[in-house]
């Protein structure tokens, strides 16, 4: 089109290849016509003032300004890139629209792999058509329009995010495709939101992935679509993420400025509308209009007014609001820690009492208590209860001793709980000296139910955490348990009742801690039985954490190392207290079930006392209405009070474009997501039902996906052929639900001890995508032959070597090999290792002499040994969350059960009773993929 035939502002013009012409499309209405629009018919109006009715302090733009955002209607809405030409990037997928006189509609999706190569444009990464030649206009921006104009004109493609790369669907085929295990940490799909959908030019408009991912970054508009892709869809929220190296800090609000929809409630963001010339904004959820609070547009902080574009909550989709006093019911309660501690002989005996004290007395200075108001209290149990009470100012402490079990009180019920900071040398004497207190106990009985309603009565009123370390099976008093683990049940469908809380007192205990405040946190140490399953129901219920250290022996270095240093970490961890969570999706959404650690108080409300550092929650979404927008939001609200004594509100903000093809929905798959949402329905129906159920949900999910995939997306449809095909971005996930079903928490074993299944289920549940996708595909280093920078210190740190694939195939005789999971670490040492490798690692002058087992490798004065330990210790601290993974020694003709352990990890070999390789799980996936298409096509 020559660039003499201007369009009026609204237009675009886009080109038809079959009837070789232009037709004319309104963006704000959608309507196209064949003829070009009058100027003079359309008519500019002259730039105005913005319409009255703000508030004196709110920031008044020039007259260019306002018209440039308000455009004529009002509407504060940044224009779709183009140029005024006819050169245009359209807001819809581009497509050939039939021909004929009648102009095409425009389609909801924002891709067709069709289109690609076809008109005088080229695809960007959104899916849109922009002009292989840029305009006159894009050119040449007009000055005097102003800076906010230059920000809205360049969003959409412009602003990073939109890059202009094609976005299309890469179909590989699973047999015999090499999987790089590099591509599991690279970021999710990128999200391509259609132009204007945001007021922020700012990449950080939308939640970085970490804080709030989808298993899909397009979402379908209907169910039907949803339905005929198979691909599961749910949130993946990790709200209060820890900050590493390099993160960029929540953004907080501090004037207490909280805009709020008057209808759904939700908080104002990057993807809300302004009408009115700014007096007003429009939901981005319900599409209600609100009026701007009086002082949005005012800096507080100068007394000034202040630009509304910079405000951090349209700019950022993670921010945090200090909140006034009417999101309190009371005032912010201060960091209370109640320590539960096993007294008995097992506790002392396995060195976990003297450990436990010694890391309290450690982690005192650590304790969040920057005002002064955190509070303490320490109780023993064994066969009685053991109270500590520490008068503030003195160095001394009285203990007390309540032998009642069956009616529990608090024999001084106003001076067990000690301010932290009055009482610091009573604490720190007490620390001390309380595991000698016990050193000759012969007590082999544990009280914790008691010890549990002790710690709860004296909290109850202001809410805190208790904190249990305990070394054996409770035997006494209320929530006394017996042993059940039956090894004959391993294996069988009777196995999952060994997953269920044996007493219901636990549940019941844990959902009256959580309507006080109460949180708890389980380290449990028994080298026997311990009903690992009962007594984890304590923190799921209460948002808190279980850590558990089987055979624990602080004489072994490495056990107290692990144990010191993860209680050390939730000790100090920053924490939200007193919180609630609800998560707000756009009309035609719906949040429907719910998994983590929390209780659902309401519908849609989660209770969690405490909200702790990097634990993840997954929400399953469906779909109730076809949705007619061309993207929708989420957004997770986290109201608590912060570790300071401040209540606050944090807001995770994350927009999806919509689209009607599924060919997107694949393209947009996340593969991390979707595996996270699986394994945490898996955990619930082994539970629920059976451990073979969990197991077959699976397998079927996974066959569901590719059939569709087949029969929708490839040639050969639902016929015969030897491909087994996926979209690119999705390569990986038969290989992680594959490490899924070899999982300790949900395979199929006649030789796993409940108390393991049970602790690796609640890991499943907790851990974010980043830890749980090295938890069920570990990461595997070669370490005598990795390149000469690997262990040294680059620019982002330790260089790391490169991962191998998970398959024996890759071990030599004579190499050394590191093998882990983010919980634990293998050090394999091949056979036929040099003499001089093994001294230079492990300071030992044959290999013969090595021994296997837990160990802490020396660091010796040698390049290599050097290089190795940085490995190992990058390793344990690259990832977020408290845990220490130990390190193992493995021989390869060392120790069976050692070596059958760490071959374990490698998910692509065949397993051990008859589990399968990767190579057999494809083949078997293939064969009903290929039955399921020979049945349908008998059928009709």
């Amino acid at each position: 089109m020559s660039d003499q035939h201007e369009l009026p502002p609204g237009w675009t013009a886009e080109w038809d290849e079959q009837s070789q012409r232009y037709f004319f499309v309104e963006t704000s209405t959608g309507q196209t016509q064949w003829d070009p629009p009058s100027i003079t018919e359309q008519g500019v109006p002259a730039p105005g003032p913005a319409p009255a009715g703000g508030h004196a302090k709110r920031r008044q733009y020039a007259a260019g300004q306002t018209q440039a955002y308000y455009g004529d209607s009002g509407v504060v809405h940044p224009p779709a890139p183009g140029d005024m030409a006819g050169n245009t990037v359209g807001g819809g997928s581009f497509f050939t629209p039939a021909g004929g006189e009648q102009p095409p509609a425009q389609p909801s999706g924002f891709y067709n792999p069709a289109a690609i190569g076809q008109g005088p444009g080229v695809f960007s990464a959104g899916g849109f058509v922009v002009p292989s030649q840029p305009s006159a206009y894009q050119q040449q921006q007009q000055p005097q329009v102003g800076a906010l104009t230059d920000q809205f004109s360049q969003m959409g493609l412009q602003q990073p995010g939109y890059s202009q790369k094609q976005f299309a669907l890469h179909t590989i085929n699973l047999v015999g495709a090499f999987l790089d295990p590099r591509e599991l940490v690279a970021p999710p799909p990128e999200i391509r939101l259609p132009p204007g959908a945001s007021v922020s030019q700012e990449v950080t408009a939308n939640a970085d992935y970490t804080y709030q991912r989808c298993t899909m970054n397009a979402i379908p508009t209907t169910n039907s679509l949803l339905g005929k892709a198979k691909l599961p869809f749910g949130l993946i929220l990790t709200p209060h993420r820890s900050l590493k190296e390099g993160d960029a800090p929540v953004q907080v609000v501090t004037d207490q400025v909280i805009a709020r929809c008057r209808r759904c409630r939700t908080y104002i963001n990057p993807y809300v509308t302004f009408i009115d010339g700014g007096a007003r904004w429009k939901c981005c959820m319900c599409n209600v209009s609100n009026e701007v609070p009086q002082m949005f547009d005012w800096d507080q902080a100068t007394n000034t007014p202040g630009d509304r574009w910079k405000r951090a909550e349209l700019n950022h989709g993670v921010v945090e609001y200090v909140a006034p006093t009417e999101y309190m019911v009371r005032p912010p309660q201060p960091p209370v820690y109640v320590f539960l501690l096993d007294v008995s002989q097992h506790g002392v005996a396995s060195g976990m009492l003297a450990t436990a004290t010694r890391t309290i007395l450690e982690s005192l200075d650590r304790l969040p208590n920057a005002d002064n108001r955190t509070k303490v209290a320490i109780i023993g149990f064994d066969t009685a209860l053991h109270f500590f009470c520490v008068p503030p100012g003195s160095a001394e402490s009285t203990l007390l001793v309540v032998s009642d079990l069956d009616d529990v009180f608090l024999p001084k019920p106003t001076d067990l709980l000690t301010n932290l900071t009055e009482a610091r040398a009573g604490l720190e004497a007490l620390l001390g000296r309380l595991s000698d207190m016990f050193a000759d106990s012969h007590s082999v009985g544990s009280a914790l139910g008691p010890a549990l309603q002790a710690g709860f009565k004296l909290i109850s009123s202001i809410g805190g955490k208790l904190i249990v370390c305990t070394a054996t099976l409770p035997t006494l008093g209320t929530g006394a348990l017996k042993p059940r683990e039956d090894p004959k049940m391993f294996g069988t469908s009777k196995e999952s009742s060994l997953l269920q809380a044996a007493d219901s007192f636990y549940k019941t205990f844990a959902i009256e801690c959580s309507r006080s405040q109460v949180s708890v946190d389980m380290f449990l140490f028994s080298a026997q039985y311990q009903d690992v399953a009962t007594l984890s129901c304590l923190p799921h219920y209460t948002a808190g954490n279980t850590f558990f250290y089987p055979a624990f022996n602080a004489a072994r270095s490495e056990d107290a190392i692990k144990f010191a240093h993860e209680f050390g970490e939730i000790l100090s961890s920053p924490i939200g207290l007193e919180a609630v969570i609800r998560v707000r999706a756009s009309r035609g959404l719906r949040l429907s079930s719910y998994h983590g650690n929390f209780f659902v108080r309401s519908t849609d409300l989660l209770s969690l006392p405490a909200v702790p550092i990097d634990q993840s929650y997954a929400i399953e979404v469906q779909i109730e209405e076809n949705i007619t927008s061309p993207f929708v939001v989420f957004q997770t609200a986290v109201l608590h009070t912060s570790s300071d004594g401040e209540r606050r509100i944090r807001v995770v903000t994350s927009a999806y474009p919509t689209t009607s093809n599924i060919s997107e929905l694949y393209a947009s798959a996340d593969q991390a997501a979707i595996v996270t949402l699986l394994a945490n329905k898996a955990v619930e129906r082994s539970i629920s039902s059976k451990l073979e159920d969990a197991r077959d949900a699976l397998v079927n999910k996974m066959v569901d996906i590719l059939t569709t995939y087949k029969n929708t997306m490839t040639s050969s449809g639902g016929g015969a052929s030897a491909a087994l095909s996926i979209a690119d971005n999705m390569k990986f996930l038969p290989l992680l639900t594959l490490g899924l079903l070899k999982h300790v928490g949900i395979r199929q074993s006649t030789q796993i001890p409940s108390d393991l299944r049970a602790y690796a289920q609640a890991l499943l549940t907790t851990l974010p995508s980043q830890l749980l996708i090295p938890y069920l595909h570990p990461t595997f280093y070669s370490l005598h032959n990795m390149p000469p920078e690997c262990g040294t210190i680059g620019e982002q740190g330790v260089v790391m070597p490169p991962p191998l694939p998970l398959t024996s195939e890759r071990l030599e005789r004579h190499g050394l090999y590191l093998i882990e999971d983010g919980q634990t670490m293998f050090l394999w040492v091949g056979r036929d290792a040099v003499p001089q490798l093994v001294m230079d690692v492990f300071d030992l002058p044959a290999y013969e002499q090595l021994r296997t087992g837990k160990a802490t490798l020396p660091l010796l004065d040698n390049v290599f040994s050097q290089r190795v330990n940085a490995v190992i210790n990058k390793t344990r601290e690259m990832r977020r969350g408290p845990y220490w993974p130990h390190l193992y020694i493995v021989k390869e003709d060392g120790e069976a059960a050692m070596r059958l352990w760490a071959l374990s990890l490698l998910v692509q070999d065949r397993g051990a009773e008859n589990l399968p390789s990767y190579p057999q799980f494809l083949t078997s996936l293939k064969e009903k993929v290929k039955w399921i298409n020979e049945r349908d096509s008998q059928l009709f």
